[in-house]
């Protein structure tokens, strides 16, 4: 029987499951999009037979994720529909390298595959202090920067959920998060928006944060909103919606990876709600 190994964001799970990617995007669907919300980003995870083809970073002992994982795959390979393998934390604990497959998954359980951009920076400078221009943290990535900077809108995924402002790129934006002293994500998924989602706060915190950032090219981020932002935040805001570039960025200490949109995006799912 073909089992699945899915590792489901911003609710950070890993489960192990015999009805593909679409059943289980169904299966774990709280219902009609039009009345409720709960959106899912699943990364497929690469196996060999019924064990992981990848080793589980390293979370200090408190668990055996690997060996939850193996008896997971056994339990769906027998024929569960689905095993939970980790509850939570799934995100920061698996590898970049260990995603094959990406799908954004609408409330409904509709699935959207999206395309593997590849690696898109690979960051050999590890040194980061706070008081960094944007230029000096193009010079850490080995990127050119850009001839002028306007602040990008930026929806974090996971570990945790927020939206900042921020006058970097996005491989700028992904090695300071995952170096930036005393603020370090072990590893982080985020998405460029391609407008202002005023919505989700005072309009005030929008221009007040770019009013800032433009007057102080020096700085880096400012923080709109610290929670509930991916269900309340339409696929079709994400930069790069049918047209093949933006998507989602994957990025850890060692480099960047990104997933884009197919450039014709399915009727069937874009008409879809939730």
């Amino acid at each position: 029987m073909a089992v699945n190994l899915v590792l489901s964001i911003p609710q950070g799970f890993v489960v192990a499951t015999s009805l593909g990617i679409e059943g289980l995007a169904r299966h774990l669907s709280p219902g009609s999009g039009k009345y409720f919300r709960g959106r899912s980003v699943f990364f497929d995870l690469a196996l060999e037979g019924t064990v992981p083809a990848f080793d589980f970073l390293d979370e200090g002992g408190w668990r055996d994720a690997r060996r939850d994982t193996i008896a997971a795959l056994e339990a769906a390979q027998a024929g569960a529909r689905t095993k939970t393998a980790l509850s939570n934390n799934g995100f920061s604990c698996t590898p970049i390298s260990a995603h094959q497959r990406c799908f954004l998954v609408k409330t409904g359980g509709q699935v959207l595959e999206l395309q593997s951009g590849g690696q898109r920076a690979a960051f050999s400078t590890h040194d980061c202090h706070e008081r960094m221009t944007p230029e000096e943290v193009a010079q850490a990535v080995g990127a050119p920067s850009p001839k002028t900077r306007t602040p990008r809108l930026y929806m974090v995924l996971s570990p945790i959920e927020f939206m900042v402002l921020s006058n970097l790129t996005p491989v700028e934006y992904a090695w300071y998060a995952t170096h930036r002293p005393g603020k370090i994500f072990r590893q982080v998924a985020f998405t460029e928006l391609a407008s202002d989602q005023t919505h989700l706060a005072a309009e005030s915190r929008f221009d007040d944060a770019r009013d800032f950032l433009l007057s102080e090219p020096r700085k880096k981020t400012k923080t709109i909103v610290t929670e509930n932002c991916f269900n309340n935040v339409p696929f079709q805001a994400w930069a790069g919606y049918g047209c093949g570039c933006g998507g989602l960025y994957v990025g850890d200490r060692e480099g960047l990876h990104a997933w884009t949109f197919p450039l014709q995006i399915p009727e069937a799912w874009e008409k879809a709600e939730g």
